[in-house]
Parts: structure tokens; sequence; C-alpha cells
């Protein structure tokens, strides 16, 4: 199901204050009820639409495995043809893309941004559908009607929030469809306990109405509350896989970290799909691994050639971002990932934490405050080759964490673009898929261009094929698929966010098209442009 967009010139808002919800606040709109696609076959009203020709570039199908020059003729909401010969309608937008690539948008299936701004910043990172399915919201008809009131200039989705159930069982708190809340709940121990039997039932329960209403499976934070019992966590796999839709899962602690874990968090993953048939999908390998790489890599591949379906993402950077009240960063916890508290900066402030006292006040006094982790060193060449291993790994698709900008006054968004100064974020939410072809494709060949967009469009929206019937002409370039495109420089697409500007956006963007309107047009975000839709699940 994708739900149509709000409205494509958005008025001005006003910036939310410290830790508020980050919707923002329309002043101007009228309320409405936003029609619906249901499925891969429905379309939208076309008849105000231009066509537009792409005309002359190297146009790449990871799905077809197709790599040719070729013109891509858009009609409306999606692409009409592909081919050397096309007939120009009469009227037609024709676009040179002459010397460019053209392919399929990047489809990110790890996104925290909920933001105008955090979207631009993807936009011109080649991202045209961000979705948060690692840790979700609840509830998920909030998340959707928030975003589509507010308007966003990229597709977008939710999972259900796992954590958010809980918190609602085990805390009676009411969910409020907000990351800022989910990160305020960081050092809370009452949501990271086990639940009764009656709990337990109670929070699927909630799970399950969720992924009726139109959740995109069920994102699990299990290694926010890593102390839960494991059969609760088989119960969650049993119910994906009774409706038939996938896990996301940030893991609970490896046994190398924490040798008294209930069960290695990466074990327990291939458990659960091999005793309920779930699809399961481990979330940033990478950041979760560390320096054991090898070893849960082999233990995916192992699951994988067993026949259950085990599905993975990384992303390329050596430091990760979460609320510094997290169960894994408190100060006793660190040496077993051989990192200090110095490895620790926090976003807002800019703040090295300087020793485990002033560690410990920080998380009592805002456990979701958002901080940088620095477990591996980008600068360190055994570290780059940990990070490349889980890249490289078959299959393994690029996906971002991407984290919300917070700028000095405390806001989180903004219309304004280029960005006001002084945002602060992670320099993945950026980055990450520029610079994930940079190292892959550039700098060590690892992989083709046709690769590239295979594993950063083709592989994710696959993903969502069965859930969400919608996404099926996602991730393609061919004639009836959906006019969601990324035109780009192929050897100008690079990152340029840094950790001390995380917030430069990425060069070598042409254009990009969201449901046949241009997001960027010859390199220039274009700041009117709202055709975003909401891209929701569907059960059987």
């Amino acid at each position: 199901m994708i739900e149509q967009p709000a409205r494509r010139h958005a008025p001005p808002v006003r910036r939310p204050r410290r830790n508020a919800p980050t919707r923002l606040v329309r002043e101007d709109r009228p309320p409405r009820s936003p029609s619906v696609l249901t499925g891969a076959g429905d379309h939208l009203d076309e008849r105000n639409q231009i066509m537009i020709v792409l005309r002359g570039g190297r146009v790449i199908d990871p799905g077809s495995g197709t790599d040719r020059v070729a013109d891509v003729l858009v009609n409306g909401v999606t692409v009409h043809a592909v081919g050397t010969d096309l007939a120009i309608p009469a009227g037609a937008d024709v676009v040179d893309v002459t010397g460019l690539i053209v392919g399929p948008g990047f489809v990110d299936l790890h996104s925290h941004v909920h933001s105008i701004a955090g979207q631009r910043l993807q936009a011109m990172d080649g991202v045209t559908t961000t979705l948060d399915l690692e840790a979700g919201l609840m509830p998920i008809e909030r998340a959707y009607a928030d975003a589509a009131a507010d308007g966003r200039p990229l597709n977008y989705g939710f999972s259900a929030s796992w954590g958010s159930a809980r918190a609602q069982v085990l805390l009676g708190q009411q969910p409020q469809a907000s990351m800022a809340a989910g990160l305020a709940n960081l050092g809370d121990p009452g949501w990271q306990r086990s639940s009764s039997p009656t709990e337990l039932a109670a929070w699927l329960r909630l799970l399950e109405g969720e992924l009726g209403a139109g959740a995109l499976g069920i994102g699990v934070l299990m290694g926010y509350a890593p102390r839960s019992d494991p059969d609760e966590f088989l119960a969650v796999a049993r119910l994906a896989a009774s409706v038939g839709v996938p896990v996301y899962s940030h893991v609970r602690e490896l046994i190398e970290a924490d040798p008294t874990t209930p069960i290695d968090g990466s074990e327990e993953l291939v458990i659960a799909a091999a005793e309920t048939g779930a699809r399961m999908h481990h979330c940033h390998v990478n950041s979760t691994s560390r320096r054991h790489i090898d070893r849960v890599l082999g233990l995916l591949d192992r699951s994988r050639a067993e026949g259950s379906t085990v599905t993975v993402e990384a992303y390329p950077y050596g430091a990760g971002s979460t609320g510094v009240g997290a169960f894994f960063l408190a100060p006793d916890r660190l040496p077993h990932w051989g990192i200090r508290s110095s490895n620790i900066v926090m976003v807002e402030s800019g703040e090295r934490i300087a020793t485990a006292t002033r560690l410990a006040e920080l998380r009592a006094a805002d456990p979701g405050a958002e901080c940088i982790v620095e477990f591996l060193d980008d600068n360190d060449a055994a570290d780059r080759a940990l990070l490349h291993r889980a890249m490289a790994f078959p299959d393994s698709i690029v996906a971002s964490d991407a984290m919300q900008v917070v700028w000095p006054d405390g806001s989180r968004d903004t219309r304004q673009w280029p960005l006001p100064p002084g945002g602060r974020t992670h320099p993945r939410t950026a980055g990450t898929f520029a610079r994930s072809v940079r190292r892959m494709v550039h700098d060590t060949a690892q992989w083709t261009w046709s690769e590239a967009f295979r594993r950063c469009s083709y592989l994710p929206a696959r993903i969502l094929d069965d859930i969400a019937p919608a996404s099926r002409g996602k991730g393609r370039l061919g004639a009836g698929g959906d006019a969601d495109l990324v035109v780009l420089d192929p050897e100008g697409f690079t990152d340029r966010a840094t950790y001390t500007d995380p917030t430069r956006p990425s060069s070598g963007v042409r254009h990009l098209m969201v449901n046949g309107e241009f997001v960027v047009r010859h390199g220039e975000l274009l700041i009117d442009a709202y055709p975003g839709r909401g891209l929701r699940g569907l059960l059987a």
C-alpha cells in the first residue's frame, strides 16, 4: 500500500523545543483524508503529469542485469519505457544525461531521520525511499499520518515497534510515534526486563494490531534489552512467520563481549529463523559484530546454506550512534568491547567523555541524548578491512542507520536549504551510500556499478515484496517500474560529510526523482518538492 503525498508545496513551520516530538507543526493545512494505493498495480491520477525523458545515459537495471546506454521515458509515477529508439512525446521534458549513470533510487531500510532536513541529506546521497525498520514507530497510524501531514521529499515507512509495545505493557507508557520518546526510555530498566506470560501475550497482540494497520514487519531492539528471556524473541519470530512479515533485529550482545548473555545475539537470530521459518534481518552487522565480524558472517552464511532466510545490512563507518543511556554503553560494559569513555562523543555538545564518572553522569541526566561511539578506527588499515568484509559479504545490503540532525537551539528539523549552520549528527546520515560506492566501486573495485545498485536499491526492495506489494516496482529500472530514479556522475559521486562537519551533502547526484517528480535537478535540491509517499504493509 502506498499513500498519496499530502502536498507538494509546504509552508514554513515552527521548530520544536528540546525533547519535544519532532513532528513539524503545519500552520495552514486543512484536515483531510489522504487516498492510498493498495498494491503495485494501482496508479495515481497522471492526467496532469508531463512526460519526462532522461536521454542518453548509462542505464543500469539491477533487476534484469542490464547495463547499456539508453533513454528512459517517465510517465507520471512510473517508468513508461526504456530503449534506444524511443519516440519522444510532444511537450515532453527532455533532460540530457549523457555521460551519467541512471539507476533505481536507493532504498534505505534503516533510517531514523523522520524529518525533512534528514531526508534532504539522504536525497543528495541518492536515496528515494527511507524506512525505519530496526526500531519502528508506534502507533503506526500516527507515524504515517504525521509524516503525510508534514510532507516528505522521499518515500517513507515504519515497522511495528517492539520496544514501544513492551514499554506500553511493562511501563504503562502510551507510545508517541516519536524516536525521541524511544530514546528517553533507554535508561529505564522497567521495559528491559522479561515479561510475564500475560504481559508477553499483551504486547504480542499490540504488535499484531500494528501489522494489521500497515507496519512493514517487526523491529526488535534486542540489544537495548539484552537480559530479556530469549523465549520472547522466539515468540516474536513465530508471530512474524504466522503472518508472513520480516523481523529486523538489532541483536543482543555477542558471547565474546558478554559471556553472561542469555544467548549470543547473532546465534539467537539464526536459531529463530531455523525454528520458526521467519524471515530474519540482521541490522548493522558491522557495528554489532565489530572485531568479531568474521565469526558472525560465517554463522549467517551457514544459516543461509541450511535454508533459512537471513538477510544482513552494513554501513561503511567505524563509529556508530545511539542514545548515551544504552545498556551496552554502561561504564562497566565498555572494556568488553575494547573501548573507553573517551571513545564516546556527545552529538549535541561535541563533548568527548573523559571519564567513566562523567559517562555515568550523562547517562543519568539524559539517557536519550545522542552520542557517537567509536568502535573501530577508520584510519587503521586492519579496522578498515573489517568494515570492508562486512560490506563485501554476499548480498550484504547498504543501510545507513541515519540519525536526525540537531541544532544548538535544540531544534531537529527545518525546511531551510542549505541547512542552517551548526547542525550535528553522524556523518552516515548524509554520506552512507556515496561512501559505500566510493569504497567498494572506486577504491577497491570489489563491486561493479551494477552490483552497487543491486545492494543499494534492488536487494533492500525485495525484502519488502511480500509484506508491501507496492515495493515490487522499486529497485528496478524497466517499463512499469516506479519512477524513483537517481542520475549520478560516476566520477563525482562521493561523500563529503565528516565527524566534524557531518551535514555536508554528498556530491555527484545530478538528478533524483521520487514518484516521477524531481527532488534534485541539475545538482540542486528543489525546496518545494514533497512527493514522498508512505509505503505501507498489507497482510495477505
